[in-house]
This record gives structure tokens, sequence and C-alpha cells, in this order.
């Protein structure tokens, strides 16, 4: 089991950058696929982005060339650098580890960080 802890939310105006954070305990990290995932008001729970064992990564459509994703595995930390921001990005952020890279509720997931985008 992972616990993480999501950090670096906060109030921008559209255009605007912010970098969320995702720390996780335990000696494994690298052995797990990470994900950002977000809620927007009233919405789903959506994917935005993963990165894998092997860094490799995948992107929601909306945020390609906007959003950012990296892992640091001697910090147990994944990064999520967010530029341009806009308001349709307005959501809570949350990161989860995946062994299998499924993602599902079995899966580890932290309690998120609340990004708010201002027109």
């Amino acid at each position: 089991q992972v616990q993480l802890v999501e950090s670096g939310g906060g109030l921008v105006q559209a255009g605007g950058s912010l970098r969320l954070s995702c720390a996780a305990s335990g000696r494994t990290f690298s052995r797990y696929a990470m994900g950002w995932f977000r809620q927007a008001p009233g919405k789903e729970r959506e994917f935005v982005v993963s990165i894998a064992r092997d860094t490799s990564t995948y992107y929601k459509d909306s945020v390609k060339g906007r959003f950012t994703i990296s892992r640091d595995n001697v910090k147990n930390t994944v990064y999520l650098r967010m530029n341009s921001l806009k308001p349709e990005d307005t959501a809570l952020y949350y990161c989860a580890a995946s062994y299998s890279g499924s993602y599902s509720s079995n899966d580890d997931w932290g309690q998120g960080t609340l990004v708010t985008v201002s027109s």
C-alpha cells in the first residue's frame, strides 16, 4: 500500500501556471504507475495524465501541450506542471498509485488538492 499526499493547488488566473506535487510513502514507489485525475463540481472524476514505471506518459487530449507529468523515484514524488490554465481545468486533483496501471478503486488514492482557475 502507498500513502499519497498532494499539494500545490490554489487559485490562479486563466493563462497562469501551477505545479502539483504528490508525495508517496513506501520504498517501492518506482514499481508503481502514477496518475493524476480530477473531479470538477457536479462531474465524474476523469483521467488527466499518467506516467508508467518506464516513464512513458499518457495525456488526456485537452491537456496535451499544456500539462507535463514527471516523477522523481528518489524523492518518491510525482509532479504535474500545468501551464496555460483554463477555467475548465478547475477541479479537485487527485493522484493515484497503481501497480497494474488500471487505477481502480482498489488502488491507492490521495485526498486531492483543489485547483481553481478564474476567468
